[in-house]
């Protein structure tokens, strides 16, 4: 399966009092990188859900985001200072006895004064909670890998079809050099017999020269070889495994290839389809770069 490095995944749902959402949104990268946003609360989940995405993304710029919203679980503990209380009310007793006033201490005049009533962060259980961000992550993770697939699809078609061009242009630069050497032969032979006039041309010389242009402009081997790699290529297309390295490496096997047929035929016809073969070429790399 091929997968796009570009993607997008979300999911949510409300778990035992915490409304809880992920987000996972990449770009291209060489390698996997990962990055993160989370409450400072849930910090002791960086790592794990770190490896979560590892073990199902290879590259890759990717960035979890992960929000918690308490809905019913209480979030804070309110807690009485007792020894604070009993010693305002102590205080304030010894003042409606010493003064001759009026006893009117309340529960609600004792909670106004300082620290009396305190709030803490209630106690979280993190394993209870690790396995319901897992349950979130783990779908939002689904949606991002699905949306990476659908993308590596439509980016499979296209190399393939490119690929295809790259095969139909290797055939016409093969027949387009069938007569070369042939040619150059009657092209030398007209012009020695233009500079020699009615002197006889030495035949074996002919043949000489002719084969040293052979030799200097044969093209076989990059001709086998490109319709080598766009064999190789196809089939690792075809593998469910991380691919873009593989296919970064035979795109620069293609062009050397290609910038090798380029510098040994110099015929406007065949440059001309060389230009085409290396646009072509280009265009594969170009998708590639956005392959995993």
């Amino acid at each position: 399966m091929v997968l796009s490095m570009t993607g997008y995944g979300r999911a949510g749902a409300v778990l035992h009092g915490r409304d809880i959402k992920v987000e996972l949104r990449s770009v291209n990268s060489r390698y996997l990188e990962y990055s993160s946003r989370l409450p400072r609360s849930c910090f002791f989940l960086e790592d794990k859900l770190k490896k979560l995405v590892a073990a199902r993304v290879s590259r890759g710029k990717v960035e979890l985001s992960l929000s918690i919203q308490n809905v019913t679980a209480a979030d804070t503990v309110v807690s009485v200072n007792w020894g604070l209380a009993e010693g305002y009310r102590a205080a304030l007793t010894s003042m409606v006895e010493r003064m001759d006033l009026k006893n009117d201490v309340t529960v609600g005049m004792l909670a106004r004064f300082p620290d009396v009533l305190t709030q803490t962060a209630a106690p979280t259980d993190e394993d209870a909670l690790w396995q319901d961000v897992e349950s979130i992550a783990n779908q939002a993770i689904d949606a991002f890998v699905a949306m990476r697939a659908a993308e590596g699809e439509k980016l499979k078609a296209d190399v393939e079809s490119r690929l295809q061009n790259v095969e139909a242009l290797v055939g016409q630069i093969e027949q387009a050099t069938e007569g070369r050497v042939k040619a150059y032969s009657d092209r030398l032979y007209a012009r020695l017999q233009e500079l020699l006039e009615d002197r006889n041309i030495e035949e074996s010389r002919l043949v000489t020269e002719a084969a040293i242009f052979a030799d200097k402009t044969a093209i076989d081997e990059e001709t086998v070889r490109l319709h080598s790699h766009v064999a190789q290529y196809r089939q690792i297309l075809e593998l469910n495994e991380p691919i873009g390295r593989k296919l970064d490496f035979l795109t620069q096997e293609l062009n050397r290839e290609s910038n090798t047929i380029g510098s040994k035929c110099q015929d406007v016809a065949i440059t001309r389809l060389v230009v085409e073969l290396k646009s072509e070429i280009e265009k594969i790399r170009e998708q590639i770069q956005n392959i995993e």
